[in-house]
Protein backbone atom coordinates (compact mmCIF):
# COMPACT_ATOMS: atom_id res chain seq x y z
CA UNK A 1 0.00 0.00 0.00
CA UNK A 2 1.01 3.37 -0.89
CA UNK A 3 1.84 5.59 2.03
CA UNK A 4 0.51 9.07 2.00
CA UNK A 5 2.60 12.25 2.51
CA UNK A 6 3.68 13.03 5.88
CA UNK A 7 2.06 16.25 6.15
CA UNK A 8 -1.32 14.38 5.46
CA UNK A 9 -0.48 11.61 8.30
CA UNK A 10 0.37 14.31 10.88
CA UNK A 11 -3.10 15.95 10.15
CA UNK A 12 -4.47 12.71 10.57
CA UNK A 13 -2.63 12.25 13.46
CA UNK A 14 -3.65 15.18 15.34
CA UNK A 15 -7.55 14.69 14.34
CA UNK A 16 -6.80 11.96 16.36
CA UNK A 17 -4.91 12.93 19.10
CA UNK A 18 -6.01 16.20 20.14
CA UNK A 19 -9.58 15.34 20.98
CA UNK A 20 -8.54 12.27 22.42
CA UNK A 21 -6.13 14.12 24.92
CA UNK A 22 -8.85 16.18 25.55
CA UNK A 23 -11.36 13.64 26.50
CA UNK A 24 -8.93 11.87 28.53
CA UNK A 25 -7.74 15.15 30.59
CA UNK A 26 -11.16 16.25 31.07
CA UNK A 27 -12.27 12.60 32.38
CA UNK A 28 -9.22 11.72 34.72
CA UNK A 29 -7.61 15.16 35.29
CA UNK A 30 -9.32 15.49 38.10
CA UNK A 31 -8.46 12.18 39.66
CA UNK A 32 -4.82 12.63 38.70
CA UNK A 33 -3.83 15.97 39.37
CA UNK A 34 -1.97 15.23 42.38
CA UNK A 35 0.09 12.56 40.96
CA UNK A 36 3.77 12.64 40.22
CA UNK A 37 4.15 14.13 36.51
CA UNK A 38 6.18 10.89 35.69
CA UNK A 39 2.93 8.83 37.14
CA UNK A 40 0.14 11.09 35.00
CA UNK A 41 2.01 10.88 32.04
CA UNK A 42 2.28 7.06 32.24
CA UNK A 43 -1.40 6.57 33.15
CA UNK A 44 -2.12 9.84 29.87
CA UNK A 45 0.33 7.18 27.28
CA UNK A 46 -0.94 4.14 28.64
CA UNK A 47 -4.62 5.02 27.55
CA UNK A 48 -4.02 7.19 24.57
CA UNK A 49 -1.38 4.66 22.65
CA UNK A 50 -3.65 1.81 22.53
CA UNK A 51 -6.44 3.51 21.76
CA UNK A 52 -4.49 5.67 19.22
CA UNK A 53 -3.07 2.65 17.39
CA UNK A 54 -5.86 -0.03 17.58
CA UNK A 55 -9.13 1.83 17.21
CA UNK A 56 -8.57 5.81 16.11
CA UNK A 57 -5.81 5.31 13.60
CA UNK A 58 -7.44 2.80 11.53
CA UNK A 59 -10.81 4.27 11.43
CA UNK A 60 -9.70 7.38 10.32
CA UNK A 61 -7.26 6.09 7.79
CA UNK A 62 -10.64 3.93 6.18
CA UNK A 63 -12.42 6.95 6.71
CA UNK A 64 -9.85 9.47 4.99
CA UNK A 65 -8.60 6.78 2.57
CA UNK A 66 -9.45 8.67 -0.61
CA UNK A 67 -8.00 12.02 0.55
CA UNK A 68 -4.65 10.64 2.16
CA UNK A 69 -3.91 8.43 -1.00
CA UNK A 70 -4.43 11.40 -3.31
Amino acid sequence: MKQPPKWKFAVMVWLAIYPTITIVSFLIGDYIKNFPLPLKTLLMTGILVPLMVFVLLPFLRNLLGNWLNK
